[in-house]
């Protein structure tokens, strides 16, 4: 893509996802994100009323007498956006693949961040750490965003969620609104989602695309595996063939969504021909 392209395709995203954070996200963001975070300030005596989980016990042992911590409202957010680059978005049967859908999606969360002024950073993640932006303000930061996520060339086309919030727990120590956008087609990662949960506001945001739920009867067709490149024969006319993947895609979706509103993080499913505005506001709705 040449410069001139990209600058074309980076205002074009600017416009629609920037119209959309400003009328609708703006504000449901704000009023459901703003203020959840309590940062340290400081200890004092305890005083009669004062919450006894809030004793630092550290120091009121120094002193030998009771001291609270003390917690102010975090007047600024960090906004975290976690987008999967693996092969398997690059898929999709009717006007956009899955990744041009997250790359909106994203975009109008920055933009929503960016009018709250707050912090926006990126993680673009494979079975690796494809990139990694800290957080930082101001509107070239958030374009800057918009152009990786338009024209970052991945070194792999699998996917490890679990090494994703393993890096997100390392790289952001104060807590942050954190928003993984994936088709989530990946397992085995318990326990990282589970740190990352309990540390973060996090959402997991599933773009999926119609077609993907069920095999299609079309006989016999070659296909391309997007995460390893290998071609492989399939035969869609045999119901078992299509049963057991129907089985396999519910399996792991289902893995999805348990185990992130078990951990305590949102859910948002997404398929690319419905509307993700109406899709995220209820979501902020609902909270």
């Amino acid at each position: 893509m040449d410069t001139k392209e990209l600058l074309k395709k980076v205002r074009k995203i600017e416009i629609k996802t920037r119209k959309l954070s400003d009328h609708i996200f703006g504000g449901e963001y704000h009023s459901t994100f703003k203020g959840r975070g309590m940062t340290f300030s400081e200890v004092r005596p305890y005083q009669f009323g004062d919450d006894i989980r809030n004793i630092d016990w550290n120091v009121t042992a120094r002193y030998n007498e009771p001291f609270v911590k003390v917690f102010e409202e975090e007047r600024e957010l960090t906004l975290m956006l976690m987008v999967d680059v693996s092969g398997s978005e690059l898929f999709g049967t009717k006007e956009e693949f899955k990744s041009e859908i997250i790359t909106e999606i994203a975009a109008t969360l920055a933009f929503s961040a960016l009018q709250n002024n707050d912090k926006t950073g990126l993680i673009l993640f494979s079975d690796q750490i494809e990139l990694y932006i800290p957080p930082k303000k101001g509107k070239s930061h958030v374009l800057r965003i918009i152009r990786e996520l338009l024209e970052f060339q991945p070194k792999s086309f699998k996917t490890n969620i679990g090494e994703a919030l393993q890096f997100l727990s390392r790289v952001m120590k104060k807590r942050a609104i954190v928003f993984m956008l994936s088709d989530f087609m990946d397992t085995g990662y318990e326990k990282p989602i589970q740190i990352a949960a309990k540390k973060h506001d996090i959402t997991g945001v599933r773009v999926y695309d119609a077609k993907e739920v069920e095999l299609p009867n079309l006989g016999y067709i070659m296909v391309k595996d997007a995460v390893t490149g290998e071609l492989m024969r399939v035969n869609t006319a045999s119901g078992q063939v299509r049963k057991e993947y129907a089985a396999y895609y519910r399996e792991t979706v289902n893995y999805f969504e348990s185990l992130w509103q078990k951990s305590g993080a949102g859910v948002v499913s997404c398929r690319n021909d419905e509307s993700y505005t109406q899709k995220l506001l209820g979501y902020f709705k609902r909270r």
